[in-house]
This record gives structure tokens, sequence and C-alpha cells, in this order.
């Protein structure tokens, strides 16, 4: 790698980018074959070149991070269904005009947090969501309304995921594994606030709550927003009663109702103390 103020000895990926450009139109050089290996978007996406994929994913996004400055985020997950209250009549299901107070309980969060984050000349605390509609979008509207950036972790899907307008357009990306954007999401969290939501949520929520009970990643705040939802969809005591998790696995998270009082939790916490376990099973 080339060392800052060192003189460069060969030409730049750029360079020569241009330089073949110039090539005049021979069958040679319209062969797929004459392509550099790094512009021929045919070869990059052979399905033997995954393992080169998987670590460009991760690279763009840290490379970005680093260079804007962001040490910390919170990271928001929810569902993408859950509508604004002003468009809880469109909702498909009254559950889920229901749930739809809890968009406005994201953006207040997202908001009170963000402000703290511009204090930090927005390194510090950024808002991390997945980009889409729902929940994620409350929480970059919520950061745009105080000022701030926030960033956008999408992911190609078939339904429900195309970037929302909030999200600080230099921090929006796009993914196409699962695995690396869930790195993403973890690697610079200082706390995480679930909301309700469906089959990706409970996905992110479990991926977190492994991670910390395992000793896998630091203890950080795990907040649940709406303890009657969580309570109904998952029985903790069951867990614990039937002995696959421990009694203070349950303390990993705390039931929150408001932004405001998510607030106030975050302020509180203070890291559990490890049980010595070693996860399922212990």
């Amino acid at each position: 790698m080339k060392l800052p103020n060192e003189p460069r000895k060969f030409p730049d990926a750029r360079e020569d980018v241009a330089q073949s450009k110039k090539a005049p139109d021979t069958p040679q050089t319209l062969s797929p074959s004459y392509r550099l290996a790094f512009t021929d978007i045919d070869f990059l996406t052979r399905e033997e070149l995954r393992p080169v994929r998987l670590q460009l994913e991760l690279l763009k996004v840290e490379m970005a991070l680093a260079e804007r400055g962001v040490r910390s985020t919170i990271a928001l997950f929810g569902g993408a269904r859950i509508p604004p209250p002003g468009r809880a009549d469109e909702a498909a299901t009254p559950g889920l005009a229901a749930l739809s107070r809890y968009y406005d309980e994201a953006r207040e969060f997202a908001r009170l947090c963000t402000l703290r984050a511009v204090a930090s000349g927005n390194r510090e605390g950024v808002i991390c969501s997945g980009g889409g509609p729902g929940v994620m979008e409350a929480a970059n509207l919520g950061a745009l309304d105080a000022g701030g950036v926030s960033i956008g972790l999408n992911i190609v899907l078939p339904h429900e995921q195309a970037p929302n307008r909030y999200g600080t357009p230099e921090l929006s990306f796009n993914f196409h594994y699962f695995a690396i954007r869930k790195m993403h999401f973890l690697t610079r969290a200082k706390a995480i606030a679930i909301f309700p939501g469906g089959f990706g949520t409970l996905d992110e929520m479990f991926e977190s709550l492994t991670l910390v009970q395992t000793g896998r990643m630091k203890p950080l705040p795990i907040l649940l927003f709406g303890g009657d939802f969580w309570r109904r969809v998952i029985d903790w005591q069951a867990l614990v009663d039937a002995g696959t998790i421990s009694p203070s696995d349950i303390d990993l998270m705390t039931h929150v109702e408001t932004a405001a009082e998510a607030m106030a939790a975050l302020d509180a916490w203070t890291p559990p103390t490890p049980t010595g376990g070693v996860g399922d099973g212990e």
C-alpha cells in the first residue's frame, strides 16, 4: 500500500481504465477477455468470485464511514410495514394500524439521539437504519429533523425495500449479502433500539442478543419498544423455565414505550454482570 507522500511507482488504476478506453475497436479489444478484471462485471458476478464480493461489501461501507469520521452508531430495527399515524387507515391490517404510533416514537427517538450526535460533529451515536420504509424511514426522518446525518443500510429485495427519502445520500448503501449488512449494523453500534416488526426484525434482534449473550460482542443497551407486543410474541419466561436461557439473559433487554423513556434508559444503563455461560444450554 502506498504511504502518504510516497511517489507513485506504478500507474493508478483509474489511469489504466482511462487508457484502456482509448484502444481502437478490434476483435481483441472488444472481447470480454480484454476487460480489466476489476471493471468486468460479468467476471465479478461469477459464482467463484463470491469471496471477493463479500470483501467489497465489507470494505466499501467501512471505508466510507471511516472517511466520514463516524465512530459509533445507534442502530434501529423495526417493521417495514408500520405506517405513520397519518396513514394508519391505509394499513393492511388493524394490527399494523395500532402499531403506527411506534413510527412517531422511532422518529422522536432518532431526533433526540441525533441532537447529541450533532454535538459530536456527527461522529458519535449516528442513527443507522435499514434504509427502507416503516420504522426505518421514521429513523432517518428523525435524524433529518434534528439537522444531522443518518445511515441507511439497504438490501436488494423483491419488495418492501427501496431507499426512503430521508437518509443522508452519501451514507445510503445497498447490499447483496444479509450477513455483511448485519455486520455493519453492529460493528459501530453503541446501542440498539428494536421496534415491533416481523421476521427481519426478529432475525436482527436475536442475532444481537446471541452475540452479547455468548460474549462475542461487548454488552450494550438493547431497547425493546412496545412491551405488550414483545411479551405476546415471545414468551421469554418460557425459555427460562425450559432452561434454554439463563434468568439473567432477560436482563440483556430493557422494555420501553416512548422515546423519552428510551433516552432515560440509555443514560441509566450499566453493563450487566457476565454469567459465564456459553449461550444455549448453559
